[in-house]
């Protein structure tokens, strides 16, 4: 799926050094909001702040051209900090998670995320984003989780699936394992540098590229030109398969990072 994003789990502390299995989540030492009793639906406390000023979000479904759907995460009085994940909560900043009727998909570091329609079932379905303070409690206004939800409806295998209000429905989604493309540039993003180096890949117009990325933080990969958008989680390697439909000189880049991967060189 960054999304990827993130893989599906619980929440770990620092990118780096992820908390071990029983241990309780890191708690902020500051005293920013109030942490409530309540908890959200994972377990994740709950951190009061006044609405006056408070993190908000808003979640759309766009069908993606080529498989499943882009979400786009559009927040107010709120920023993504992939970098300080796991630290002391800080007024407006953190992360966010995708979950599916309840069950989590992702944690998502960017307002961009591509969800795979291999993650969703056949049939109706609610997906809501929360956003999360970098100490992994959830925001909160009167009580309630900072949120936002849409409905999207999978399809069987072949078939087409949408969200709802919809847009143009979805191709077919592609069989399961590899996607199917007429070639594959494999990249990986390391300690800050791109391996291999960056360069250019020339396509011929009409084939389809897979864009195989590994990176060591999560991150986003962008296709300027065709606005094509991939999550990255950190360590996993994620997929982009797209067609080359326009003639040009197109740059692969990530978005945390700010790297060129390579250069799309479509003739």
């Amino acid at each position: 799926m960054l999304l990827t994003g993130g893989a599906a789990g619980g929440c770990g502390g620092r990118a780096t050094t992820h908390h071990k299995p029983g241990t309780t989540h890191e708690q902020a030492s500051g005293s920013t909001g109030t942490l409530l009793a309540a908890q959200d639906g994972g377990g994740h406390p709950l951190r009061e702040v006044p609405a006056d000023g408070a993190p908000q979000v808003k979640l759309a479904a766009r069908p993606d051209s080529e498989d499943g759907w882009n979400l786009q995460l559009t927040v107010t009085n709120f920023r993504f900090t992939p970098d300080s994940t796991g630290g002391a909560a800080l007024p407006g900043g953190g992360h966010a998670h995708l979950d599916l009727d309840g069950h989590k998909l992702a944690r998502v570091y960017g307002p961009w995320f591509h969800l795979p329609a291999a993650q969703v079932p056949e049939g109706a379905h609610t997906l809501t984003v929360r956003l999360y303070a970098d100490d992994h409690t959830a925001w909160a206004v009167a009580g309630k989780p900072v949120e936002a939800s849409v409905a999207l409806t999978g399809g069987p295998p072949g078939q087409e699936s949408h969200s709802h209000p919809a847009a143009t429905p979805t191709a077919p989604s592609a069989p399961p394992g590899a996607p199917q493309a007429d070639r594959t540039v494999t990249l990986a993003v390391r300690d800050g540098k791109v391996v291999p180096a960056t360069g250019r890949t020339e396509v011929k117009r009409g084939e389809r590229i897979a864009l195989r990325v590994t990176s060591d933080r999560a991150d986003t990969l962008h296709v300027h030109g065709y606005d094509k958008e991939l999550a990255l989680p950190a360590g996993q390697e994620a997929t982009l398969v797209l067609t080359a439909d326009r003639t040009g000189l197109f740059e692969v880049e990530t978005h945390a990072s700010g790297l060129v991967l390579t250069q799309l060189l479509v003739r």
